[in-house]
């Protein structure tokens, strides 16, 4: 237990820091910043000094309570500036949580005019969080063989894979991987006219999936063609299996079925799409193909950037876009929702299973990169969209008990839990934000994104009294 409070004393300590940095670089912001940093070191410091040298050992168990608490931790201070700057406690933790978990919903207005400071700090958590994530992917879910994450395990740490056997190099080189990809990102959207600010906090929030912008108006504020085809380009690239980067960057090997399988639905999701809005709008081919193909890719990447409302194509266009929220990027990317991984595995089974219905005697494995997957990982798969289908009716219904609408109660529990963003209607669509609903509907939709973001087994485990039984 005392390692665990041991690195959460450190990630509040790392946190002080950045809020320090940000202090020192907006004056409009700096003492909101520099009695945050204050606040949150001291008590990063005091947790660390108290779990010192207590237990130098982290197992199973611990690594639950580590994921779990960690993002919880990380919200309550990320929120902690922008409660002194003025947000309610209820809109600061919404605003952080949303952050750290790269969902990119909002409580805020006015952002065009709002500090510098504030956005920054915005678009770090979001940043922190999208690098949190894929360490957190590829280092403790598979060992906690969450959601069927172990078939990820095996799938980034080949034996051929001899240059990077240890996990603490494997970690490096991602978080390599993923600095360079935020600065290519920022010199390609500086290049397209955007100012040096706005390139850095739009590059920070399209890497990690994350969709904060400086801008009420979001990724529409930018017409520009180019940097909306930039924008889809990065969106996506922030959406592969940073493994799958290092084994190309290694080996030179570039296959991989979740990746095959992610642009198969977005090229199919696009086509439809612009298909139909031509057809029914008469409207330019090259202008309808790259609105559609940066919404859908936002959407299906739970980045969470609009450059139009969507929502006003009509019923076809707004139901496929609720569909789309549910498939997520690939595993071990920035990306939330159900993951392709998990999409090919549950579709691969229930094809095998219809396939030893018509013949009994027969065996149909199913298989996954070449190599048969074992039952414990399709159990896990399957226990996982159980819970998630679960959360997001359960959550929908909550909301609907504040006085929502069926769309908005519905839209954002999904939007939530698959840490997309935007959810659909009038009030969380596209063109709006979440400012407007009740606190203990900010409060539920919180939880959502965090149970999304912790893979929701997670969350269900430590829910359990066995699990806290046992680490007692």
């Amino acid at each position: 237990m005392a390692i665990v409070v041991f690195i959460n004393g450190l990630l509040l300590l790392g946190l002080g820091v950045l809020m320090a940095f940000d202090a020192l670089i907006f004056p409009a912001t700096r003492v909101v910043f520099f009695e945050a940093a204050l606040i949150t070191m001291s008590i990063g410091g005091g947790v660390c000094v108290s779990a010192m040298g207590r237990s130098p050992g982290l197992d199973r168990r611990h690594s639950f309570l580590l994921t779990g608490s960690a993002w919880f931790v990380a919200a309550l201070a990320g929120g902690l500036p922008l409660w002194l700057w003025g947000l309610s406690f209820s809109d600061a933790f919404f605003e952080s949580m949303s952050g750290i978990t790269t969902t990119g919903s909002t409580v805020m207005t006015g952002l065009d005019n709002t500090d510098h400071g504030i956005l920054l700090w915005r678009a770090l958590l979001q940043w922190i969080g999208g690098v949190g994530f894929i360490v957190a992917g590829i280092a403790l879910l598979p060992i906690m063989r969450v959601g069927g994450m172990q078939l990820y395990q095996t799938e980034s740490s080949e034996k051929g894979e001899k240059a990077l056997a240890s996990a603490a190099r494997f970690a490096s080189a991602t978080v390599w991987i993923y600095l360079a990809l935020t600065f290519i990102c920022a010199i390609a959207y500086l290049s397209g006219g955007m100012t040096g600010f706005e390139a850095l906090v739009h590059a920070f929030t399209t890497v990690s999936s994350g969709g904060y912008s400086t801008s009420d108006s979001s990724f529409g504020l930018f017409e520009s063609a180019y940097l909306q085809w930039m924008g889809t380009f990065f969106m996506l690239t922030a959406a592969l299996p940073f493994a799958w980067y290092i084994r190309v960057l290694t080996r030179g090997a570039f296959r991989s079925e979740q990746i095959r399988a992610l642009l198969i639905s977005l090229s199919s999701a696009i086509f439809i799409l612009t298909l139909w809005r031509v057809i029914t709008t008469h409207t330019p081919l090259l202008e309808t193909l790259r609105l559609v193909a940066f919404n859908v890719v936002s959407v299906v990447t739970t980045t969470g950037f609009a450059t139009t409302d969507y929502t006003l194509w009509g019923p076809f266009a707004a139901t496929t876009f609720l569909c789309l929220t549910a498939l997520g990027g690939c595993t071990g990317s920035t990306s939330g929702g159900g993951k392709m991984m998990r999409w090919v595995v549950v579709i691969r089974s229930v094809y095998a299973q219809m396939r030893h219905i018509h013949q009994p005697h027969g065996v149909f494995p199913t298989r996954y990169e070449g190599r048969v997957v074992d039952y414990d990982v399709i159990n896990g798969v399957m226990t996982f969209f159980t819970l998630y289908a679960a959360t997001v009716m359960g959550l929908a219904v909550a909301l609907n008990s504040f006085g929502l609408d069926m769309t908005t109660s519905i839209s954002g529990a999904l939007t939530a839990v698959a840490n997309v963003g935007p959810g659909l209607g009038n009030i969380i669509g596209p063109a709006g934000n979440f400012s407007s609903l009740p606190d203990g509907a900010k409060w539920l939709l919180s939880l959502g994104m965090y149970a999304g973001r912790l893979e929701m087994l997670t969350v269900f485990v430590l829910l359990s009294p066995s699990f806290w039984r046992e680490l007692v």
